[in-house]
């Protein structure tokens, strides 16, 4: 009989048929199996996917996988994130309609995944540009809206001219945009904002609920979130009296201020210098230095730099007289956009002070060695002494940081407080690829929402794509002429459409009932499945994305749509794909298609490879000959299974009783249950799947050493048990991994598929135990040799034989043993003078 050759193309075929067929991935709601919701961050449609993109979802399928073979019913469920500026980038560049643009693409993308063999269940997939999803996108707006969650107000925005639109603080990556790496510049206009600042503490607080978070992502989140205690402090301006806040942490230096920092942004700036002769030069600086970016002008290599506007303000600790200064490392994002200027204990204020030849004022020292303005290289920012500070000379500078708040509260000049650097989240954007935001301008009415009666606002289709700066949907009459809910009147729509993140911070609540009509999602479905089990993505969501998610997640919640705090109970961030250095992308012209290597070698060698790279949790380097490795793997696995094809039905299954195997049938045995362990525990723990496909490559090896002959005897048919047993191993450890081939091998050992609904193998812990161990033997403490010796030798026997041993016979020649120690199971050290 001829043997079968492992011919790929038509066996990953047949089984991504069959999982559909049979609805492996169908998740069961009546099911009375420990759930386990299994999540990938749903893709852009961006075009064709390369492997770099694969590494995400194969990942996530191989976890759906082992959770199905360990009894979970597993929900793992796709979807679409469609909504956003490259689709509409797109249509103006080629004249493609957004729509059409993004479901060629997801055509495109959904043939990919099923060519990896990635399995979802795809009765609930969902779209975010389709009317029954954003029509509750535009619902979750209502909701923030009626309870002052959404406002709309005139603010200092990120610019993008190119892209043509507003990005939030999140999406200006070093002074650019995130998208097309254009110059952000600022520009103030009406925008709508959620209030995600009000929920700050919360998010803070419950970073100690995500335990099974990367404690990187949890860092980032609470370093952007930053929260600072402080107090604010009223300076009085110079001849009108009127308070300008300064929030600081620092109000032992309060009597080192020698001048205050504006930021180029703050409301008062104008005000100040209005009608003086310092009007333009000033607004034209401050003009300069908004554009500048606030990464960069944060930066620590920034110069910083400043003008002074001709004002003064009142210290009100002392009433010193300081100079007002607008400066470019001063923020409207933080504090009041006010800064005290310390320049002898604050390096930028150093750097200011130093660069305008200002005051500087020394009210800390030291105490070991005194400090003098004149001689100071830098800022003198530790713990000391304070001086020149009125009543508070000679305290420790961390004792007055309690007295000086409680002084200037107590004469009613600060207000201890608290301040985040998380502010609210900017939403607008005037752009037309986006779910259109639901509100409605009445002149007689005024601002009012949509009623959720008339949702969802459609999108319309008819639109001309100009990069402008206005929403294309301004010139859309039929779109934004209306009615006014209230008085039936003539009214206006809004024209913004919402930031992306608003959909996707939502989309995991959806897929548990995708099709409804009636509501956004099911309570009692949400709250049973949600949190997500697992979550699997990229590390760079960890501000945007994820802050979002768990933002809207505690409103609903609030509200009383949720009874869960936090959406994700575990996060698994993937490391990126590197090909000659740099991460793959299109730009870079450095992708790897994977179509092209399933035509080659298989979705399945495709996939053992990108798993076998490095820890998936770490960036690896994309190498074509392990590509071939891989495959020469799979084809032995295969010639391995098939060369004994006729005999595994033919030759009748017995218990294998380990005290009855051969010495080398009881070896491979144990070598199998180890593998099971070993495995069990990189999926469990560390979730360090190339360590895993070590073992089994491993295991395989042991497998090729075992001599397997055509059963004549009852002796070779129970080693041909253990050889069945071990290959048999094999397969079931692989399956997530390779579930293909593995699904055909199943198959043609005699059983009936779905390999995926067997459980996962159990070791046996008797097999498992070595029946000889190596000993390592020492001579004060320095190894001489080792030894192999019946694992429950006693230690008596053990020094015997060690003292006995011929090597070690001739290392104490002429020396005299003073004591013997054996630690059990590892040494016997032996010292001698």
């Amino acid at each position: 009989m001829a043997k079968r050759e492992y011919n790929f193309i038509d066996i990953e075929g047949k089984w991504q048929g069959f999982w559909e067929g049979c609805g492996l991935f169908r998740a069961d709601e009546a099911s009375k199996k420990e759930k386990f919701y299994c999540l990938v961050m749903f893709p852009y449609p961006s075009g064709t996917l390369h492997v770099g993109h694969g590494r995400n979802y194969i990942i996530g399928d191989v976890v759906a996988r082992y959770k199905m073979m360990k009894g979970h019913n597993v929900l793992s469920a796709i979807g679409w994130d469609a909504f956003g500026l490259p689709a509409e980038n797109a249509a103006i560049k080629g004249g493609t309609h957004p729509a059409i643009w993004t479901k060629n693409n997801i055509k495109a993308m959904k043939r990919q995944l099923h060519r990896w063999g990635v399995g979802y269940d795809w009765e609930r997939e969902i779209t975010s540009c389709n009317p029954d999803y954003y029509q509750w996108t535009q619902w979750i707006f209502l909701k923030l809206y009626e309870n002052n969650l959404a406002y709309k107000k005139k603010a200092a925005v990120n610019w993008c001219p190119s892209c043509a639109t507003v990005l939030a603080n999140e999406q200006v990556v070093e002074g650019c945009c995130e998208r097309c790496d254009s110059p952000v510049r600022q520009r103030d206009l009406e925008q709508w904002f959620f209030r995600i600042s009000q929920y700050a503490q919360k998010l803070l607080d419950d970073i100690s609920l995500l335990e099974g978070w990367p404690e990187r992502v949890k860092t980032m989140q609470a370093n952007w979130i930053g929260r600072s205690e402080g107090i604010r402090i009223d300076f009085k301006l110079e001849n009108s009296g009127r308070a300008l806040p300064c929030f600081t942490t620092r109000p032992d230096t309060l009597y080192g201020v020698t001048f205050i920092s504006l930021a180029p942004e703050h409301p008062v700036l104008r005000e100040l210098i209005s009608g003086t002769s310092q009007e333009k030069a000033v607004m034209d600086f401050a003009e300069r230095a908004r554009n500048q970016g606030m990464v960069e002008r944060t930066a620590e290599g920034t110069e910083k730099e400043g003008m002074f506007t001709g004002k003064y303000a009142i210290n009100p600790i002392n009433n010193d007289k300081v100079p007002i200064w607008v400066a470019n490392y001063v923020l409207m994002e933080y504090g009041t956009g006010a800064v005290m200027g310390v320049p002898a204990h604050d390096q930028r204020d150093f750097l200011f002070a130093k660069k305008y030849n200002l005051l500087i004022k020394i009210v800390i020292q030291p105490g070991d060695n005194e400090l003098h303005a004149g001689t100071m290289k830098e800022a003198y920012i530790d713990d000391g002494i304070q001086v020149n500070s009125g009543n508070f000379d000679g305290m420790p500078n961390t004792e007055a940081i309690n007295k000086i708040t409680i002084h200037l509260e107590f004469k009613g000049l600060g207000t201890k407080t608290v301040t985040y650097r998380l502010r609210d989240w900017l939403i607008s954007r005037q752009r037309y690829w986006g779910a259109p935001i639901p509100i409605i301008y009445c002149e007689k009415c005024g601002t009012l929402p949509v009623p959720e009666s008339q949702l969802p606002v459609i999108l319309p289709e008819a639109v001309e794509f100009k990069p402008h700066g206005m929403s294309p949907l301004a010139e859309v009459d039929s779109f934004t002429n209306t009615v006014c809910p209230k008085c039936s009147g003539t009214a206006r729509r809004e024209i913004d459409t919402m930031d992306t993140f608003v959909d996707s911070s939502w989309y995991f609540l959806r897929y548990l009932s995708p099709k409804d009509s009636s509501h956004p999602f099911v309570t009692k479905k949400v709250n049973k499945w949600l949190p997500v089990d697992q979550y699997i993505g990229g590390v760079e969501h960890a501000i945007l994305h994820l802050l979002y998610s768990r933002f809207i997640t505690k409103v609903l919640c609030d509200l009383g749509y949720l009874d869960f705090k936090e959406p994700f109970r575990h996060l698994f961030t993937q490391g990126m794909i590197i090909k000659e250095g740099a991460k793959m992308s299109k730009s870079r012209g450095n992708v790897v298609s994977p179509d092209i290597l399933i035509d080659k070698y298989g979705a399945d060698t495709q996939r053992l490879y990108i798993l076998f790279i490095g820890p998936p949790q770490k960036d690896a380097e994309w190498n074509d000959r392990g590509v071939i490795g891989a495959h020469r793997f799979l084809n032995r696995l295969w010639q391995k299974i098939v060369d004994y094809e006729d005999f595994y039905i033919r030759i009748q299954r017995v218990d294998i009783v380990i005290n009855n195997l051969s010495p080398a049938a009881k070896t491979l045995y144990r070598q199998t249950n180890q593998t099971i362990r070993k495995v069990t525990e990189d999926m469990e723990t560390s979730w360090h799947f190339n360590t895993a496909i070590a073992s089994v490559m491993e295991l395989l090896n042991h497998v090729d050493a075992f001599h397997v002959a055509i059963p004549t005897s009852a002796a070779e048919e129970l080693d041909f048990h253990v050889f069945r047993h071990s290959m048999e191993t094999i397969l079931l450890l692989m399956a997530p991994f390779t579930p293909h081939i593995c699904e055909e091998l199943w198959e043609v050992m005699g059983h009936k598929p779905s390999i995926f609904q067997k459980p996962w193998p159990a070791y046996d812990k008797d097999a498992i135990l070595e029946e000889v161990i190596e000993i390592v033997v020492q001579i004060n403490s320095k190894v001489k040799s080792r030894l192999s010796v019946p694992v429950d030798m006693s230690e008596d026997e053990l020094k015997r034989i060690v003292l006995n041993d011929e090597r070690i016979a001739g290392f104490l020649q002429g020396k005299k043993v003073i004591n013997t120690i054996v630690v059990p199971g590892k040494l016997v050290n032996i010292v001698v003078k």
